[in-house]
């Protein structure tokens, strides 16, 4: 936004709190990849469900695009406008998601072009949010905007969440996706990454450290997102009672 400026970067004893943080969720959720019986699919909603899920994410969408407006036109009035900075992880954003778009695609193919072409916007759009979502959440304590900052943080920073989660959340409407281990052990560490990142007090990616570990953990995430739609494998458990019958009938032929 043009009226947008980098976040205050962590220190002292808030570094401290939030690399402690991101380190236990990393922990957590790696835990979890091992605990958990997976793989499992995602709980699929109703139809009702269904409506108001993509009711509520189209009016987040619209909320969000409506507050970034009326927040550029108060700067533009007030004179306090100036060029947005550069965003070099842009291009790692849009290629991987098309990357992902791609892959998933051909994943699914054998689903069907309706349920492989769904999974496959689904999923790009969920694979930078799933980055996003957290990201946004660590920043926004440390974004002041330079209009009603108690007010545009609000009304900037949750409707921007909202669609986050939303978007997400939209990764349940297709039946191809599936939790994984490699789901939660990738999530864990985009975490984990976060959490080195905050050892450098989470600043803006605009040196290289900051920068590579942005790319990292976003890269992290577009692969979360991916491992929800790998191919599914034949259990060994599964072909063994086939494997019986068939041999059962061949010597039923033999006799």
């Amino acid at each position: 936004m043009a009226g947008s400026s980098p976040w205050v970067i962590y220190s002292g004893t808030a570094e401290i709190v939030l690399v402690v943080v991101l380190m236990a969720a990393a922990a957590a959720v790696a835990y979890a990849g091992l605990r958990l019986p997976l793989p499992a699919r995602l709980p699929m909603p109703g139809r009702a469900a269904k409506i108001v899920m993509v009711a509520v994410w189209v009016l987040a969408i619209v909320a969000l695009l409506a507050s970034v407006a009326a927040y550029e036109t108060q700067v533009h009035r007030a004179g306090l406008a100036h060029p947005p900075r550069s965003d070099p992880i842009a291009p790692v954003t849009l290629t991987g998601a098309a990357v992902l778009f791609v892959a998933i695609a051909v994943m699914q193919k054998a689903r069907g072009w309706r349920v492989a072409l769904g999974s496959a916007v689904i999923g790009a759009a969920a694979g930078p949010w799933i980055f996003e979502v957290p990201f946004d959440l660590i920043i926004m304590p440390r974004t002041h905007p330079v209009i009603d900052p108690r007010l545009y943080l609000v009304l900037l920073y949750g409707p921007l969440i909202l669609t986050g989660i939303m978007t997400v959340a939209l990764l349940s409407l297709s039946p191809a996706a599936t939790l994984r281990r490699a789901t939660l052990w990738c999530l864990a560490g985009m975490l984990a990454v976060y959490a080195i990142w905050g050892l450098l007090g989470f600043s803006y990616p605009s040196a290289p450290g900051p920068v590579t570990l942005n790319t990292v953990s976003k890269i992290l995430a577009l692969v979360t997102a991916l491992t929800l739609f790998l191919p599914q494998r034949a259990r060994a458990g599964a072909s063994r009672p086939a494997q019986a019958a068939a041999a059962s009938n061949a010597r039923a032929d033999v006799v």
